[in-house]
């Protein structure tokens, strides 16, 4: 039903449909609010109250004692990662992951590093998938545990830190890859976005714009650890948010690169839905995510690795990347014929 050319939602849509869309409402709003609200809760409490000891000691913790866990693994709760709001969330677009083929296994004796595409604006299909047991990775991994990586500023954050920790997640940086890729048994899966944030300006719905040419140090730290590489491509991923129009050499986009320069974050601007009505706001379009894994690139130890090497896997990695987006984007895209995967 339209009023004043707003498209509202039914009136008699099922309470499950309406939870689903509180969760990830709620979720959204939190992983873009979060660090901003835990730093005022915190300095409320220290200015304003009488218990200012306890998070004045907290960030002492935090930054002196505790400051290197998101570069050792991570600090998991598994009664936060098996909590019901995931399932919710999943649901509500619904994501889904599957394997390009039965030939897809991963021995339990090693490490794998996943290398995700598109990052979309808050890569929202892995992160459910990697960070919580409901999203289907370890039914379809058993033996392995996911460890989603992510910007290290985020653990310099209060109390928004110990939620990423929770849901398993560590740093994206080399130390933390290597520590992760180097368990002697084996079993560890790390899933990195390597577009990052540079990837966000070109989230548009129906576009598969990557930053991936010049992104090599994925390669270089595969071959340094003997880690198998693992494309996985997340299609719907782009379409569940538009954004304000940032073409380069606008004002907002040389705002937004000034910002990401300074902090490592865009600010993007999301254009999606209500809580209500289809129109307008912030919470994502209702669009099903289907996430692909690719079969491993088999990785060989190399301690210092040569630019021919690295250049040589990353080439592999692309090339089987590509292969991958093209056999599944006529069953998963709206208009598979016109939509050809950009890579930057």
């Amino acid at each position: 039903m339209k009023i004043l050319g707003i498209e509202f939602a039914p009136l008699n849509i099922p309470l499950s449909r309406r939870l689903q869309t509180l969760a990830v409402g709620l979720g959204h709003a939190f992983m873009t609010t979060g660090p901003t609200l835990s730093w005022l809760l915190v300095l409320y409490v220290i200015f304003f109250t009488n218990i200012w000891f306890l998070p004045f000691a907290y960030l002492i913790w935090i930054w002196v004692f505790d400051k290197k866990i998101y570069e050792r693994g991570g600090r998991r709760v598994e009664c936060i990662r098996r909590c019901i709001f995931w399932k919710f969330f999943k649901e509500y677009f619904p994501i889904n992951i599957k394997k390009d083929s039965e030939e897809v296994e991963l021995d339990p004796k090693r490490n794998y590093l996943f290398c995700s595409f598109p990052h979309g604006l808050l890569a929202t299909g892995v992160f459910t998938v990697f960070a919580s047991r409901g999203g289907g990775f370890q039914k379809l991994f058993p033996k392995h545990t996911p460890h989603i990586l992510t910007l290290k500023q985020n653990f310099s954050m209060p109390l928004f830190r110990d939620f990423l920790l929770s849901l398993g997640m560590s740093a994206a940086s080399a130390k933390s890859i290597n520590f992760l890729m180097s368990r002697p048994r084996g079993g560890n899966a790390a899933l990195l976005v390597v577009g990052g944030a540079a990837e966000s300006f070109y989230c548009k719905p129906g576009q598969y714009h990557l930053v991936l040419k010049n992104r090599k140090g994925f390669a270089r730290l595969a071959l340094k650890n003997g880690s198998p590489l693992v494309p996985t491509f997340s299609f719907g991923e782009t379409d569940i948010y538009d954004q304000v129009s940032n073409p380069e050499g606008s004002l907002l986009r040389m705002f937004q690169e000034w910002v990401k320069k300074v902090t490592g974050i865009v600010p993007i601007i999301p254009l999606g839905r209500g809580y209500f009505q289809y129109s307008f706001g912030l919470v994502p379009h209702r669009k099903p995510i289907n996430i692909i894994v690719g079969k491993p690139i088999d990785v060989e130890r190399v301690v210092d690795p040569t630019q021919e090497q690295i250049d040589s896997l990353h080439a592999t990695f692309v090339k089987q990347l590509t292969e991958l987006f093209e056999k599944h984007k006529h069953k998963y895209l709206e208009n598979p014929d016109g939509t050809t995967l950009v890579i930057d």
